[in-house]
C-alpha cells in the first residue's frame, strides 16, 4: 500500500484579526471622513468662494473651511489605513503610524500650552477676538450666522461676548443705525431672545430695538365700563425678554460643568490613536516577518 504523503500548510505570521480590524475601523473613518468633506466642499460652492478668493480675508473663522480641512485630513489618513491594511502595503501603513504621531504629538502639546496659558487669559483673549470678529461680520456670512446663532440659542442660552451690548460693534445692530434707517438698530438678534413656553413659532423680530432707553416689549388691553378700549404699554425689564450672560461667561460655566466628560472625551481619542499607531506597526512587523519566509 502506498505511503500517504502528508502536506503541511504553511502558516501565516500577518494577524487576521489586526489586519481586518485596522481596516473595517479606518473604512468608517474614511467614509465619514469624505461625507464632512462633500459638505464643506458645498458649502463653499453654495457661497461662490472658489471663485471670489478676495473673500478669505476670515477663512480661520469659517465653518465651511474648517470642515474641509478636518474631512481632509481625516480622509487621508482613513485612506492611507485602509488601503495599506487591506493591501498589506508597509510604506502606507509608515505613513499612516507617522501621519498619526504628529497628530498626537500635536493634540498632547496644544492640552499643555492651554494647561499653561489658562491663568495668563491666552485662551480667553483669543476667543474674545475670535466672538468678536463674529459678531462684525454676522451679516455678511451666512454659515457664521447660523454658528453664532446655534451657540446663543441652544447651545450657551447667551448674548453677545459678556453681554447684549456687545451687539453694538456690528453694523446692523449699532445704535447709531438709526440714522440710516436699520431696523436693526439698537436690537440683538433673535438668537438671544428667551424661548417663550410653548411657542410653536419663532418670533424673528423679538429682538428689535431691546436695547433703547425706554424699552417697551408688549401692551395689554383693558376695558372701560363703556366697554371701550384702553391699550396699556408694559414695560418689562430687558432681561425678560433676552439672555444677560455673555457667550465668553457661559461657555467658562458649561466647561466647568462638563469637565468631567470633555477631559474623558479627550483621552479617549488619544487613547484610540495610541492604539492606530501600536496596531499600524505591529501589522507592519508581521509583513516583514512574513515576507522574511520568502527568502
Amino acid at each position: 500500500m502506498p505511503a500517504v504523503r502528508k502536506y503541511r500548510r504553511e502558516t501565516s505570521e500577518i494577524s487576521c484579526c489586526l489586519k481586518y480590524l485596522l481596516f473595517t475601523s479606518n473604512v468608517f473613518i474614511f467614509v465619514a471622513a469624505l461625507m464632512v468633506l462633500s459638505v464643506g466642499i458645498w458649502a463653499w460652492s453654495e457661497k461662490d468662494m472658489f471663485r471670489n478668493i478676495a473673500k478669505l480675508s476670515f477663512i480661520a473663522l469659517d465653518p465651511a473651511f474648517v470642515l474641509i480641512i478636518l474631512g481632509g485630513i481625516t480622509f487621508l489618513l482613513g485612506f492611507m489605513g485602509s488601503v495599506g491594511a487591506l493591501r498589506e502595503n508597509t510604506c502606507l501603513l509608515a505613513a499612516y503610524a507617522i501621519f498619526l504621531s504628529i497628530l498626537l504629538i500635536a493634540e498632547i502639546g496644544f492640552c499643555a500650552l492651554a494647561f499653561v496659558l489658562k491663568d495668563k487669559g491666552w485662551i480667553k483673549d483669543q476667543a474674545t477676538e475670535g466672538l468678536k470678529a463674529f459678531i462684525r461680520h454676522y451679516r455678511e456670512d451666512a454659515d457664521q450666522q447660523n454658528l453664532i446663532d446655534w451657540i446663543q440659542e441652544d447651545w450657551l442660552q447667551c448674548c453677545g461676548i459678556d453681554g447684549p451690548k456687545d451687539w453694538d460693534s456690528n453694523n446692523y445692530f449699532n445704535c447709531s443705525s438709526i440714522a440710516i434707517g436699520s431696523r436693526e438698530a439698537c436690537g440683538v438678534p433673535f438668537s438671544c431672545c428667551r424661548r417663550r413656553p410653548q411657542e410653536l413659532i419663532k418670533n424673528k423680530q423679538c429682538g428689535y430695538d431691546v436695547r433703547k432707553e425706554g424699552y417697551v416689549s408688549g401692551f395689554r388691553f383693558r376695558f372701560t365700563r363703556n366697554h371701550n378700549p384702553i391699550i396699556n404699554l408694559c414695560k418689562q425689564p430687558v432681561d425678560r425678554n433676552i439672555h444677560e450672560r455673555g457667550c465668553l461667561r457661559a461657555g467658562e460655566d458649561w466647561l466647568e460643568a462638563h469637565l468631567i466628560s470633555v477631559a474623558a472625551a479627550c483621552v479617549g481619542l488619544l487613547m484610540l490613536q495610541i492604539l492606530g499607531i501600536c496596531f499600524a506597526q505591529n501589522l507592519r512587523a508581521d509583513i516583514y516577518t512574513q515576507k522574511s519566509k520568502w527568502h
